[in-house]
């Protein structure tokens, strides 16, 4: 197998909200990912400023942040053989109406604004360490043994 990766995806309040937590969370592990961290919070605007601070020059930073604080996020972190990649297939375009059927927005999103769940980008190699270290102290992420992982890889 080769070196396990680890990304940041997190649950955003519309998801929440809706009650789609455990299918979220159900769908990453029925793919074979292994969840090393997993919190509920409601994030402090200081720290959604931060996390979003890529997109602050954008019309949409503003209502961005007031959403992201609206209401509890479930911030996690997934390990996996080219876990962000991964990820980002299942969960579909960023615009709910071009997310294919049966990925995570294709079935659950309908509003681009309301879209259920944010990944890191698989294209900026720097954003899963950042985002990860945002959330998380390293002594929150558990190393631990797959029960399944001798049938996942190669």
């Amino acid at each position: 197998m080769s070196e396990a990766e680890r990304t940041f995806v997190m649950i955003k309040p519309d998801a929440f909200a809706r009650g789609l937590v455990g299918e979220v969370v159900s769908r990453l592990e029925d793919r074979g990912l292994k969840l090393v961290g997993i919190k509920i919070e409601n994030m402090p605007r200081e720290r959604a400023e931060e996390h979003y601070g890529e997109h602050e020059d954008k019309p949409f930073y503003d209502d961005l942040v007031e959403f992201i604080t609206s209401g509890p996020v479930v911030p996690m972190v997934w390990e996996g053989q080219d876990a962000t990649r991964q990820v980002r297939q299942m969960i579909g375009e960023t615009d709910p109406l071009e997310a294919e059927p049966g990925t995570i927005r294709g079935d659950y999103a309908l509003d681009l604004g309301r879209n259920v769940v944010h990944a890191a980008d698989h294209e900026d190699e720097g954003a899963n360490e950042r985002e990860i270290s945002l959330h998380f102290d390293e002594d929150e992420l558990i190393d631990y043994d797959q029960h399944d992982a001798a049938w996942l890889y190669e």
